[in-house]
């Protein structure tokens, strides 16, 4: 599970065998030669691992398929001790674990399913110092046993990095509650640690407008972080969005789009389990090898489906937003919404899946007419998760009234049923601290919960049936208002239409 990689000199873990004499640059670049087989960086990977070499923070927003996953495991190999890599799904985990052992490189994965052997094994590693990285959840890495053993002062942990960075501020359904926790984590594991030990933190995301960056660093703890924000335009990715009528049409226009990508690779995104399955059903009787994927799933049926989709067995996969964040299938040529997501941030990450190897991808997003009066089912899933929010706002405001000024989240979340969503509600609005990972403290602000699902709705909704250039409208929500000025991408359906 965790053996150590061959290609590193065991004597000094951080370092290249044979190699002492190069600088970090000239590890690094070497690295990239000789593991991955690219003869150069691609800007600005080369300034993004300087940084992290030299133990600066750093948020870093990069296009999915811009090579963000180098930038941090080639420092974290050049280093000595381990580097945390905190990810929010298994498959991310084990897609990239699986490409690290592949090159025999030093890593490890934890996660809830993995067999106790295994997972006593890879404890081991890290308390001998012999993981160079270590992918895991956010739960994962605040249960007992882990951070137990993380703040043994013998470990050495040279960082930590929060990929897919952007499901900290991401407020829904998904959202996960021990994301907002993590700010916490550098201060509590440095007091276990010798003095004068460093551990840097990175941030790492395809989507964050300007507000969710300033989220990220004030959340996060950032200490005057390397910023590096790359435009996410891609030229080779096409943005449409098609109305639909009636829920039959929006049926015959996923066919009609399926049928245009004969025996080209795809993703069908659902937004409900439910609705996966139904589609994925409905699509076999129309006579597609396709399979539902969703996170209900037991693991193992969830990795061979990723399997069969990743080896070509079946076209295209009938999804959730769990899939596809980090698997790497550069052959994507169609990505279709089913039902538009609830975030540009969503949308956007799930385009991202098309296109990677640089050629031609289409992306089509299904939308009801705006009064939704013979389709009603976008509206309908808008207000479900409206309502979802305000009712976490209501929990958390009855339960600041109830709890203790100072207490513990284990207490909390065994005594009320969605007590740490809303204890990291409180805390996205300035009501609470966390004291460490595991204790906060109640602040007298006066400030009250607000959600700004709302507001992500109206900019999806905005996105949808705008009629301007559709990278234009992304560039202009996420913050790269100078490049929107002159954006007229000349491929999606408006500026054809235009």
């Amino acid at each position: 599970m965790a053996g150590d990689a061959t290609n590193w000199d065991q004597s000094h873990p951080g370092r290249l065998s044979g190699r002492s004499l190069l600088t970090p640059q000239q590890q690094a670049a070497d690295a990239l030669q000789r593991i991955w087989g690219y003869p150069s960086f691609r800007p600005p990977q080369g300034e993004i691992i300087q940084s992290l070499l030299d133990g600066h923070d750093a948020l870093i927003v990069m296009p999915t398929g811009g090579g963000k996953s180098l930038c941090f495991q080639i420092p974290a190999l050049l280093q000595q001790g381990v580097t945390l890599i905190v990810s929010p799904l298994v498959a991310l985990i084990e897609n990239q674990v699986q490409e690290l052992r592949q090159r025999n490189l030093s890593a490890a994965l934890l996660h809830s399913a993995v067999p106790g052997h295994e997972r006593r094994r890879t404890l081991q590693a890290i308390s001998q110092n012999r993981l160079r990285l270590l992918y895991l959840s956010p739960e994962t890495l605040l249960s007992p046993k882990v951070w137990e053993t993380l703040c043994q002062p013998q470990v050495q942990i040279n960082g930590l990095v929060l990929d897919e960075a952007h499901c900290l501020v991401q407020w829904g359904d998904t959202f996960r509650p021990a994301y907002r926790r993590l700010g916490a984590v550098r201060a509590a594991l440095l007091k276990t640690k010798p003095a004068r030990t460093r551990i840097a933190i990175a941030a790492f995301t395809a989507t964050a407008n300007p507000d969710a960056q300033a989220t990220l660093q004030t959340a996060l703890g950032l200490q005057n972080p390397e910023v590096v924000r790359l435009n996410p335009y891609r030229n080779n990715l096409h943005l449409s969005v098609k109305t639909v009528w009636t829920p039959r049409g929006r049926k015959r226009a996923l066919l009609k789009f399926i049928q245009a990508h004969h025996d080209q690779s795809g993703i069908v995104y659902a937004r409900t389990r439910r609705e996966t399955e139904a589609l994925a059903n409905w699509l076999r009787t129309e006579g597609y090898q396709t399979l539902a994927y969703h996170g209900g799933q037991v693991a193992e049926r969830r990795r061979a489906i990723e399997q069969a989709w990743l080896t070509n067995q079946c076209q295209f996969v009938v999804c959730t937003s769990a899939f596809g964040m980090g698997i790497n299938k550069p052959d994507v040529r169609w990505v279709i919404h089913y039902q538009a997501p609830s975030t540009l941030s969503e949308y956007v990450q799930e385009v991202g899946r098309g296109g990677r190897d640089g050629k031609l991808a289409d992306a089509l997003t299904l939308v009801s007419e705006p009064t939704g009066w013979l389709d009603p089912q976008d509206q309908q899933r808008w207000k479900f998760f409206a309502d979802n929010s305000a009712q976490l706002q209501q929990e958390a405001r009855r339960l600041v009234r109830q709890l203790p000024t100072e207490g513990s989240v284990i207490e909390v979340t065994k005594k009320y049923e969605k007590g740490a969503i809303a204890l990291s509600l409180l805390h996205s609005t300035g009501q609470l601290i966390w004291l460490d990972p595991f204790h906060y403290r109640l602040t007298p602000k006066t400030k009250q919960p607000k959600s700004n699902f709302f507001d992500a709705v109206k900019e999806m909704k905005s996105y949808l049936h705008g009629k301007r250039c559709r990278w234009q409208m992304l560039l202009e929500q996420f913050g790269f208002t100078d490049d929107a000025k002159t954006m007229h991408c000349g491929h999606c359906d408006n500026c054809q239409r235009s």
